[in-house]
């Protein structure tokens, strides 16, 4: 783009639409950046006020080591250009960013190499925030920053890499297309972003154990939740956040696919309230308000994977399953004695899977398979919960994972930060 040309006689048509579309990539970074937020409320919310400044601090900490790991060597494993299609390194550093190419429409035809980059670390930073809210009220603060570096670090962007980076699971000459006729699709991370953060988080709740008071004598005891409107607060913000985290995944600023995954992307929200509310009611002979709040980000999740593949009435049809399949793994997970303080498990493990495999089912184009969905959802699950349980149990056996019985007892606020949240209570119980 010739800066001299621009001022004297204005963007060319072509310039006009490289720089809308460059924009909306950057806005909808911006969206995904400020789903932090809404997690930082829906997970201190459902928690008890206790450890409210802990999970605070641990959301804050999240992006920052996310997005500057990102930086440094996640942004080149993770898209590291022509590779043996399972592991590959561009470099450290964000790029090629002096190449004048790089901020033009020679870069993607979309938007520039700064944009890329930071819509791309949006993501990485979400990845290890849903591990924040599995692992809550009891986990060592220094042990989850550790877990969350190595995780994003590494993790995170190399099993990326085999999807979005071009790897062997999205190329059309790669070996899951060669030997069953179908390449693997996830158009915003209902497997590469929730699955990889919820089996991580699976490998974090049965290494730690439950908080103590959740299970006694077999029986399961419910520890409520502190700030119910904070949580209402979060899940809203996460809602609109989405927007920016599925809209911004068409990659350009199209009219028709952006609207498109908007809608769809919304539909799954209603529907999974829809039925995630009704399904408590007729277990719980009464409607969870918490219930229907994992409801709706349950089919966020769900139709993460293909809100650009699905039709409008078969994203109803797939947030509306996510609403039934979140109720159910809580009292699932519940009768497994897995603790989840806030149902991270429940809505982004089991609904990131539900809705990666929902695409071979659900697609209108004939151009993803349930088989190739369901290996895809294979492959991500065993090194992610392998090399996430050794991260932990590394980390369990140098610095220690989980603090003392006291220390939890107290609250985490006060344990490990030495504040309160709403001070002047001194907060101290034995549930």
């Amino acid at each position: 783009m010739d800066t001299l040309s621009l001022i004297t006689q204005g963007p060319s048509v072509a310039d006009s639409i490289f720089m809308t579309e460059n924009i909306w990539i950057m806005i909808s970074a911006m969206l995904v950046f400020i789903m932090s937020l809404g997690f930082a409320c829906v997970e201190s919310g459902l928690c008890r006020a206790k450890s409210a400044s802990n999970i605070c601090f641990k959301n804050i900490a999240v992006p920052a080591i996310g997005i500057t790991v990102y930086a440094f060597i996640g942004f080149g494993l993770m898209y590291p250009g022509t590779f043996n299609s399972v592991l590959g390194f561009r470099g450290f550093g964000i790029g090629d960013w002096l190449n004048a190419q790089n901020f033009t429409s020679s870069y993607n035809g979309h938007f520039t190499l700064f944009s890329d980059w930071l819509f791309q670390a949006m993501f990485a930073a979400t990845a290890a925030t849903i591990v924040s809210g599995a692992v809550a009220e009891r986990i060592k603060l220094n042990a989850f920053l550790l877990f969350t570096l190595i995780y994003i670090a590494f993790v995170y962007p190399i099993v990326g890499s085999w999807t979005w980076g071009g790897g062997f699971l999205a190329s059309t000459e790669g070996w899951l297309s060669v030997n069953f006729g179908h390449v693997f699709h996830d158009l915003a991370g209902s497997s590469l972003v929730h699955s990889v953060g919820g089996w991580a988080a699976l490998a974090g709740v049965m290494i730690l154990g439950p908080r103590i008071g959740k299970y006694k004598n077999g029986r399961t005891y419910a520890i409520p939740a502190h700030n119910v409107p904070l949580a209402t607060i979060g899940v809203f913000i996460l809602w609109f956040g989405w927007w920016g985290f599925n809209g911004g995944s068409a990659l350009s600023g199209n009219p028709f696919d952006t609207s498109y995954i908007l809608v769809t992307t919304n539909l799954a929200a209603v529907a999974g309230i829809i039925t995630s509310t009704a399904t408590s009611w007729i277990i719980s002979k009464k409607p969870d308000a918490t219930m229907a709040l994992n409801g709706c980000l349950a089919g966020l999740v769900a139709i993460t994977a293909g809100a650009d593949t699905v039709s409008p009435m078969s994203s109803w049809i797939i947030g509306a399953i996510a609403g039934i399949l979140v109720v159910l793994s809580v009292f699932m997970f519940d009768k497994l004695h897995l603790d989840d303080p806030v149902g991270a498990l429940s809505v982004h493990l089991v609904n990131g899977v539900w809705g990666t495999l929902a695409v071979g089912i659900f697609d209108y184009t004939g151009r993803f398979g349930i088989l190739t969905q369901a290996i895809g959802i294979l492959v991500y699950a065993v090194p992610c919960f392998l090399a996430a349980s050794a991260i932990f149990l590394f980390i369990k056996k140098t610095i220690g994972l989980r603090v003392s019985e006291r220390e939890e007892l107290r609250g985490l606020d006060l344990g490990e930060h030495g504040q309160e949240s709403y001070g002047g209570f001194q907060i101290f119980n034995n549930t």
